[in-house]
This record gives structure tokens, C-alpha cells and sequence, in this order.
């Protein structure tokens, strides 16, 4: 069951980078960054039942097939609630349904089984700024890199939420700069280096 959940789930560590595909590089009118959307598209309402609304017939098929995988996945956990792989896929059916408040309970009760995963807690650490919790969006990504130093996706990300969210530009140029000294040939989606994003970013301020 949860190898099924787990086969459309984009993980932080793979979403990381392609965020910054939907991210306006350089500066508008002053600003860092456009607002961007981190979740699928393919919604399922709070109620665990697919949205129709709007929706193309495949995407209504994807959100059916999400709200049909978290009620299976429901009845299995209240069989087997110490099931944590179960809670885990559960998870990452919300993040991709955009169903952060859903995703944070679920990764929360999986990181009570395995307290040191460091892609759910960015998982987490995602959901919580989809939420409009950015505080606690970089508490989660602080807690990745506390047990993984060299996890390069909860460094970026950090970055993301400070400059974005928080509007925190020396924290967010700061965070970029850690990440650049474990990898300096980090590189967005769109092909320019993360160094050079940082250089014109100080450049601008």
C-alpha cells in the first residue's frame, strides 16, 4: 500500500529544486521573489474527496485516484495505528493533494516512529510554509540540518521560506552561502548557478 502511495509523491528532495522553477529569478520592483505554489495542482478537498471544481477530466481522474489512496490507507491505519510507513505515504498523498494541515498530521505521527528522517522532516518543514507557518517551516528545515549537516534540500529550501516568506534577505543569502560552501557548483532548475543568484541578490541590496 504504501509503496503504491509513494510512486507520484514528489519528495522535498526532488521538489527542492524544481520550486525555483516557478520562482521569478531577480528582482521586480524590489522584490526577491514571485509568489510560487509548492504542491500538485491535482487537489483533494478537506474531506478526503476529490475536487471537481474546474478540474480537467484527468484531473479529476488524479484526484480520485488520491482521495480513493488516502481512504485505503485510512482504514488500514485504524487496524494498524503503529503502521509508520503507512503514515509516511499518507503524508506525501497530502502533499501532492495540497492538503498541508492533513500532511503535517500525518508526517508528525510518522516522525514519532522515525524522529531523524531528515526528507520527511523537510517534507515537513514544506507543508508548514504551504500552511502560511514559515516560523516553523524553517524550525523544520533548522531540525534536517542539525541531524544532516551536508542535507544540501533543507539548506535550499531554508533559503526559499527566509526570503520569500519572511522577507529576511541577509538570513536567506546567508542560508545559500552554507549551502554553497557544501556544494559551490549548486545549480537552480533553469540552469544558472546558485552562487550567481547570490552575487546578484548582494548586488541588488
Amino acid at each position: 500500500m504504501s509503496n503504491q502511495a509513494n510512486t507520484n509523491h514528489v519528495t522535498a528532495q526532488t521538489l527542492i529544486w524544481a520550486v525555483v522553477m516557478s520562482l521569478t529569478i531577480g528582482f521586480i520592483g524590489g522584490a526577491v521573489f514571485t509568489s510560487f505554489r509548492l504542491t500538485s495542482q491535482n487537489a483533494v478537498s478537506k474531506n478526503n474527496t476529490p475536487s471537481m471544481d474546474s478540474k480537467s477530466p484527468a484531473q479529476n481522474e488524479e484526484a480520485a485516484r488520491i482521495a480513493s489512496q488516502v481512504f485505503k490507507l485510512e482504514q488500514l491505519l485504524k487496524e494498524n495505528p503503529d503502521d509508520a510507513n503507512s503514515w509516511k505515504a499518507l503524508g506525501h498523498l497530502f502533499f501532492d493533494s495540497d492538503q498541508p494541515e492533513n500532511a503535517i498530521q500525518a508526517y508528525t505521527k510518522y516522525l514519532s516512529f522515525d524522529p531523524d528522517n531528515v526528507g520527511v522532516i523537510t517534507d515537513l518543514g514544506t507543508m508548514y510554509r504551504r500552511n502560511k507557518q514559515p516560523e516553523k517551516a524553517v524550525e523544520a528545515y533548522d531540525r534536517a540540518i542539525a541531524i544532516d549537516p551536508k542535507f544540501e534540500n533543507a539548506r535550499f529550501n531554508k533559503g526559499v521560506v527566509l526570503l520569500h516568506d519572511l522577507e529576511n534577505v541577509e538570513a536567506g543569502i546567508k542560508a545559500w552561502e552554507e549551502l554553497l560552501v557544501l556544494n559551490p557548483l549548486a545549480m537552480a532548475p533553469n540552469g544558472e548557478s546558485l552562487d550567481a543568484i547570490v552575487q546578484r541578490m548582494k548586488n541588488k541590496k
